[in-house]
C-alpha cells in the first residue's frame, strides 16, 4: 500500500466551488433553520471543508416574516443591547423585532452559530435575507433546497 497517495487536501480561496442556494423560511422553526443555514454557509457538509477558509455556499433566505418559534419564545425571548451610556440597557422582544425588522431575527440567530472571529464576519456576508418572497438574485440562478433533507 502506497501511503504517499493519501494526502490531506486543504481548500483555499481559489479552489473552492461556491454555489447559490435558495431557502424558503415559511413555517420553519427559527433555531432549526439557523443551525442548518449556518452549516451550509460554513461549508461543513462539503467534502473539502477546511476550517479556516470560507468554503460554504451563498444563501438566499426568503419569507423571513413567516418564521415560527416553538413554545412561548415569541413573547418571552428578549434581545439585549446597550447604548453605551450608564443605564442604557435596552430590551426588545421577538414579537417587536418581527414587526419592525423580521430579517434581523434570522440574522442574529445565524450569526450566533458562526465563529466569533473575522472569518465568521466574512461568512455572514454570504447570507442574504429578505422579508418577502422576492429577491434580486435571479441572475445567480439559485437552486432551491429543502432544509428537511439536511441533517
Amino acid at each position: 500500500m502506497n501511503t504517499t497517495s493519501y494526502k490531506t487536501i486543504s481548500a483555499n480561496k481559489d479552489s473552492v466551488n461556491k454555489e447559490w442556494v435558495l431557502v424558503d423560511a415559511e413555517n420553519e422553526i427559527l433555531g432549526r433553520l439557523a443551525s442548518k443555514v449556518a452549516k451550509i454557509v460554513r461549508g461543513k457538509y462539503k467534502v473539502n471543508f477546511t476550517p479556516h477558509v470560507d468554503c460554504g455556499d451563498n444563501i438566499i433566505i426568503i419569507n423571513a416574516e413567516k418564521i415560527q418559534l416553538s413554545g412561548n419564545k415569541i413573547d418571552q425571548k428578549e434581545y439585549v443591547r446597550h447604548t453605551g451610556y450608564p443605564g442604557g440597557q435596552r430590551f426588545t422582544s421577538v414579537k417587536q423585532m418581527l414587526e419592525k425588522n423580521p430579517t434581523e431575527v434570522i440574522r442574529k440567530a445565524v450569526k450566533g452559530m458562526l465563529p466569533k472571529n473575522r472569518l465568521g464576519r466574512a461568512i455572514m456576508g454570504n447570507v442574504h435575507i429578505y422579508a418577502g418572497s422576492e429577491h434580486p438574485h435571479q441572475a445567480q440562478q439559485p437552486k432551491k433546497i429543502n432544509l428537511n433533507t439536511i441533517k
